[in-house]
């Protein structure tokens, strides 16, 4: 299967639910990103899945002898446990990501994190803005809130909010398996032409 570097897969969220119970999330659940050389201002998160279910542990370590599980902050955000449980695939990490007005991601890559490396990133925006730019191999992606989007991070991305409120967005870490395998399927053939 040829897949693109970027497509809005056939499943859909509540994004006002979701945005409900983000704002209802205590500010000391939120802890900054691991990977401080790659932004500058504000960037954070909330994990909801992660390596041992640990709370603080945004990073999804793929050397971790430790199986993903489930934080004890998942089960008070059932908007977001419905959401997960949308995919019938092996999941690894699941965090919201938090970027700060005037925050920018730098322009990285991720390891590992295209179609072909059998595990991959999905972005559901809970809030966003169109005065949020997502870049892609040098292309602006636009998301609307409660969209999934599958995107290769193994390629170039950068990302500037230039707007006056978070950007949050839910991030699922999924393996691919014939489920993950049959929707990327139906999200190509039902894609618009170019």
């Amino acid at each position: 299967m040829n897949v693109p570097d970027r497509i809005q897969l056939p499943l859909s969220f509540d994004a006002a639910a979701l945005a409900a119970e983000v704002e209802g999330l205590p500010a000391e659940a939120w802890v900054p990103h691991y990977n401080r050389s790659v932004y500058e201002g504000e960037w954070g998160g909330v994990a909801l899945r992660s390596v041992g279910g640990r709370p603080a542990q945004l990073y999804p370590d793929p050397a971790a002898q430790e199986p993903f599980a489930d934080t004890e902050l998942l089960d008070r955000l059932p908007a977001h446990r419905s959401a997960l449980a949308q995919f019938r695939c092996p999941l690894q990490a699941a965090r919201l990501l938090a970027l700060a007005p005037g925050a920018m991601i730098k322009e990285h890559t991720d390891y590992m994190l295209g179609w072909e490396d059998g595990e991959v990133r999905v972005h559901v925006p809970v809030i966003t803005s169109p005065q949020v730019e997502f870049m892609l191999a040098g292309r602006h992606v636009e998301m609307a809130p409660g969209a999934a989007w599958y995107l290769n991070f193994s390629m170039p991305h950068s990302v500037a909010n230039h707007s006056q409120r978070d950007r949050i967005h839910l991030v699922i870490d999924c393996v691919v398996d014939d489920w993950l395998r049959e929707l990327m399927h139906e999200a190509i053939a039902s894609a618009p032409a170019g």
